[in-house]
């Protein structure tokens, strides 16, 4: 797993494995980012769909209860499909966006 900090934002990248692999090494990796914004990084995986990505539904709502954003990056998923609380973006730069957003409205107390 490539775990890449800038600042406050910690990007998680998984070269060509299993969403099964991915989510192991994210639990591995997770006690040592979990006061960052996340952005996990699915782009390498070509068969994920929305259900498997309720998968990190749980650790979606964990992190924002702690006011900070957890946004998935996947382009191979039918995006009216993926569950309504989970934040989903098809392009690294989206991500950044909806974090960059998400701070905006936690700024202003939406």
């Amino acid at each position: 797993m490539i775990i890449d900090s800038q600042e406050n934002i910690t990007v998680l990248t998984q070269e060509k494995v299993s969403l099964n692999t991915f989510l192991e090494n994210f639990k591995k990796a997770l006690p040592e980012v979990k006061k960052n914004h996340l952005i996990l990084n699915l782009l390498s995986l070509t068969k994920v769909n929305a259900n498997d990505l309720l998968e990190f539904l749980e650790f979606s709502r964990a992190h924002k209860q702690a006011n900070k954003s957890f946004v998935l990056v996947a382009n191979a998923v039918d995006f009216d499909q993926v569950h309504m609380e989970l934040s989903v973006a098809p392009t690294l730069k989206e991500a950044y966006d909806i974090i960059e957003i998400e701070d905006i409205e936690r700024d202003l107390d939406f």
